[in-house]
């Protein structure tokens, strides 16, 4: 079921030589700016990008992370900039959206990958708990859209916003406020896409499966048998993201707008995800 890089995802030699199926040059001259850029997510999609010849902006709250993840994109001749700050305060969003225009003087691609979330459970979440994961997913993605549409808007340029999500056609248990703010998420995405549409800005989300990183020793080994409870019996990794991303935001994607890319292995198809372990109560014999 699991392999030896459950926890490490790919190594950044790997995430450098990974083969892509996107020529060299495909996001040349763009600008990307990635939230939670430091996670495992981010950092794939942050690498990709700028092997495609894009210049990476990253923003999350870590900043030796951010360092760090400047420093690997550095060593591969990638043009970057990185940003600490936190996109749960709208204030600190605007200032980040000033700043990527005055360095870089246009900004093409958002990726909201910026998340977060902690299994528990429903009666043990406290309001602050419930509130981080909400404000980071929900509000922290709806201000980097605002933001990013009004400079898009006020200077006649077009955009495109790629959103992380999750699976939301079959209950999260274990993590429901996970669940509420993915939710929220992808209809506001399919409504801003519409209203937004006259502007020329796309907007798109990826609903992501269990996805082979260091971000799922936190969850109990109860909840290991749900890791490749899919058709394809495996995980994904984290380049499966990636290209998603690229996918959306290139311009092979330039008719996709207000959809929903599946990335899970057909988990939304035939399959079950426990954070905390299935309960006895649900285990049946086939």
């Amino acid at each position: 079921m699991t392999g030896d890089n459950t926890y490490t995802g790919l190594s950044d030699a790997e995430l450098a030589s990974y083969p892509t199926v996107f020529r060299d040059d495909l996001l040349r001259d763009q600008v990307v700016l990635i939230s939670g850029a430091a996670g495992a997510i981010g950092r794939a999609t942050a690498v990709l990008a700028g092997r495609l010849g894009a210049t990476v902006v990253g923003c999350g709250r870590n900043a030796e992370s951010l360092a760090e993840l400047e420093r690997l994109l550095t060593g591969l001749d990638i043009p970057c900039s990185m940003h600490p700050m936190t996109i749960r305060d709208p204030e600190q969003v605007a200032a980040l959206l000033d700043a990527v225009w005055a360095r870089h003087g246009r900004l093409d691609v958002l990726v909201n990958n910026a998340g977060g979330q902690f299994a528990a459970p429903a009666l043990d979440i406290s309001p602050k708990g419930w509130h981080a994961v909400v404000e980071t997913i929900l509000y922290g993605t709806w201000y980097m859209m605002q933001e990013a549409a009004r400079r898009w808007i006020g200077k006649g340029r077009p955009g495109c916003v790629v959103n992380m999500a999750a699976l939301t056609n079959h209950a999260q248990v274990g993590i429901p406020h996970t669940a509420a703010a993915r939710a929220g998420e992808i209809n506001l995405s399919k409504t801003l896409a519409v209203e937004w549409a006259p502007q020329r800005i796309r907007i798109n989300c990826i609903a992501i499966g269990v996805i082979a990183g260091p971000g799922l020793v936190n969850y109990p080994p109860s909840a290991k048998p749900s890791f490749d409870h899919n058709p394809m019996r495996r995980m994904g990794d984290v380049m499966d993201i990636a290209e998603a991303t690229v996918y959306l935001a290139a311009p092979s994607g330039k008719f996709i707008t207000g959809s929903v890319l599946t990335v899970d292995g057909g988990e939304d198809v035939w399959g079950e995800y426990w954070a905390l372990g299935k309960p006895d109560h649900f285990k049946i014999d086939e």
